[in-house]
């Protein structure tokens, strides 16, 4: 079942600074839905439940069901923007998604078996290229997470794109290349400086003793 969020929006009219400032004083979040060929719509959402799905690393390639007056709108969060200073929200965009609809997405990628991956296990670096890989695929069908097993990666070696198992129907938009994911390199050994200055004494040379010849 794809997972979806669900937000209360309201339908709004003032368009501009004023109403806008109206709204966030009133704690809630001016926003726009488009796409699919029909009018934008303007709503606007709670700030408090929108500034708390924005911790869900997943936010932007999550269908969310907006519901307005009686009506659920289907969209997909495309732009969300934030105080330079609280960075609270302030603006968001949706787009339209139907059914059938094929998205351009992000999608993050997940790791496995790093406790058994050779490479790391001799002392090796994973060094992560894309920790998010662009895709198509459809609205109905966006993968949660994109998985790249290490179970077999040893130093030196590169993991591609081609290596990683994607969900039917799902596809990079890179495709004229077999892009690097990330690669395993040799643990980098730090030279400890030893200090080849040894102290040199000062010799200070004696006083030399005079004798006076007593008369």
């Amino acid at each position: 079942m794809v997972e979806t969020i669900t937000f209360e929006a309201e339908s709004r009219v003032g368009v501009g600074k004023g109403p806008a400032r109206q709204l966030r004083r009133a704690g809630r979040v001016p926003a726009i839905i488009y796409g699919e060929r029909k009018d934008q719509q303007m709503v606007s959402l709670e700030a408090r439940a929108l500034r708390r799905q924005l911790t869900n690393p997943r936010f932007f390639s999550t269908l969310c069901s907006l519901e307005v007056g009686g009506d659920t709108i289907r969209v997909l969060p495309r732009e969300v923007q934030l105080h330079p200073v609280s960075d609270d929200p302030i603006h968001a965009d949706f787009v339209r998604v139907s059914a059938g609809t094929t998205i351009t997405v992000e999608v993050q990628v997940v790791f496995l078996n790093e406790d058994i991956c050779p490479g790391l296990k001799r002392g090796g670096v994973l060094n992560v290229v894309r920790r998010e890989i662009e895709v198509i695929c459809p609205a109905d069908s966006i993968p949660g997470q994109l998985e790249l097993d290490l179970a077999e990666a040893d130093i030196g070696d590169s993991l591609h794109i081609s290596q990683m198992s994607l969900p039917e129907g799902v596809r990079p938009t890179i495709t004229d290349r077999d892009f690097t994911v990330a690669t395993i390199s040799a643990p980098s050994v730090s030279v400890e400086e030893t200090d080849e200055d040894e102290e040199i004494e000062e010799e200070v040379p004696e006083a030399a003793e005079t004798t006076e010849d007593a008369q």
